[in-house]
């Protein structure tokens, strides 16, 4: 008995007309052999130069996936599960510094003699003493607005709210009592500095003198001690420099891929030694790079910064690269098919040729709108006449 094939509906390219950077079958012969499909070009293509992956969260492990045919083809079953997007590229990874990549300085505000200056390497907390002046302790606390004046109730302020933050953070107030929020330094505020200093062994005041602390991003690594112990501590001399001792992954993205991505997205860390670590996107610059070719604009990149969930998985690890996936877009539910199932048809867009059920070698084709792709595993999401379950024709392996 001979094979019967319907024949493609009108319309249906020919071998001349095609859709704009897709090959297209030749429909015209009902039985054909070297069918010609999408075969990771196009829109696929398009997406592997950009550097977007995307990967089935819950892939199909179940063997019997295709049927044999004898025209050079064979059958594909249409899939539902999960499936995200991703962008992947390579990173960075360090301590965090300036957005510019500059470190940090610790800039004195008190007068005496440095009677204790931290080394290299050394990691200050907040709330921790950062150095000594005539053996007072002079404490870091942790926020982005430096220390320009002495602190006392009634005032009100941007490093206010720093210092709440802090003191309700480091346990010497309770939410209930002083609000980290907020920018005012009250009674609750003068209650819990009081607190601070019991605990640092000075005199307990209640209020902040310019020189008791530095205001700067931490908890501090010192990368380089500028003043040495014995030495006179003038105000606006340079202590030391340092970075942010939280760990932080960069990663440079192309322009184009910036509005995939966004702030608080799921991250994959691969470290140098294959173990993996999750974090998510914290920041994205928004000033374009050059790369090693200035005069090409294509060359420039966007910085994406990634803050590490388990820290403590990176070690003493610093400029050391890494491998980054970022999870920029995901659905629970797809119907997915492998690109190479995958036709164009007249005018553009895209069909597939889903075989009949009660007789393989009965096929239509059927129109099929394109989703997220999964360029690891060959496969794209698809809506239309379709169910999970469905054969569709794909080259023969």
């Amino acid at each position: 008995m001979s094979t019967e094939v319907n024949e493609a509906p009108s319309g249906m390219p020919g071998a001349e007309d095609t859709a704009p950077g897709i090959p297209v079958p030749d429909r015209r012969k009902p039985r054909r052999r070297g069918r010609k499909v999408l075969a990771a070009t196009g829109a696929l293509v398009l997406l592997v130069a950009a550097g977007v992956a995307a990967a089935v969260m819950d892939p199909f492990d179940d063997g019997d996936t295709q049927a044999s045919s004898t025209d050079g083809t064979s059958l594909a079953a249409v899939r539902e599960g999960p499936l995200s997007t991703q962008v992947t590229q390579s990173g960075t990874l360090s301590y965090a510094a300036h957005g510019d990549g500059t470190p940090y300085a610790v800039v004195n505000q008190a007068k005496g003699i440095y009677t204790w200056v931290p080394s290299e390497g050394k990691e200050i907390g907040c709330g921790k003493t950062l150095y000594r002046v005539d053996e007072k302790p002079v404490v870091l606390i942790c926020g982005d607005t430096p220390a320009y004046r002495a602190l006392s109730v009634g005032d009100e302020g941007r490093e206010v709210r720093d210092l709440n933050e802090n003191l309700v953070k480091l346990g010497y107030a309770e939410k209930s009592e002083l609000d980290p929020d907020s920018d005012y330094y009250g009674s609750e505020t003068a209650e819990a500095v009081t607190e601070l200093q019991d605990e640092l062994g000075v005199e307990e005041t209640g209020r902040l003198a310019l020189g008791d602390a530095v205001f700067l991003p931490g908890p501090l690594l010192v990368t380089k001690a500028m003043a040495k112990a014995g030495t006179r501590a003038a105000p606006g001399a340079q202590v030391a420099q340092s970075t942010s001792a939280k760990r932080q992954v960069t990663v440079e993205l192309d322009p184009g891929q910036q509005s995939q991505v966004k702030v608080g997205d799921r991250a994959q860390i691969t470290l140098p030694d294959n173990r993996t670590t999750p974090g998510r996107v914290g920041r994205i610059g928004t000033v374009a790079k050059s790369g090693d070719d200035k005069k090409d604009s294509s060359s420039s990149t966007i910085p994406v910064y990634i803050t590490l969930t388990r820290p403590k998985d990176a070690g003493k690890l610093d400029e050391a690269p890494v491998q980054v996936q970022i999870t920029t877009d995901g659905v629970k539910k797809a119907l997915t098919v492998p690109v190479t199932a995958l036709m164009g048809k007249a005018g553009g867009g895209y069909v597939v040729e889903v075989a009949d059920p009660a007789d393989s070698r009965r096929r239509r084709l059927v129109p099929v709108t394109l989703g997220m792709f999964d360029n690891d595993n060959g496969l794209v999401q698809v809506s239309g006449d379709l169910s999970a379950g469905d054969q569709v024709v794909v080259p023969a392996s």
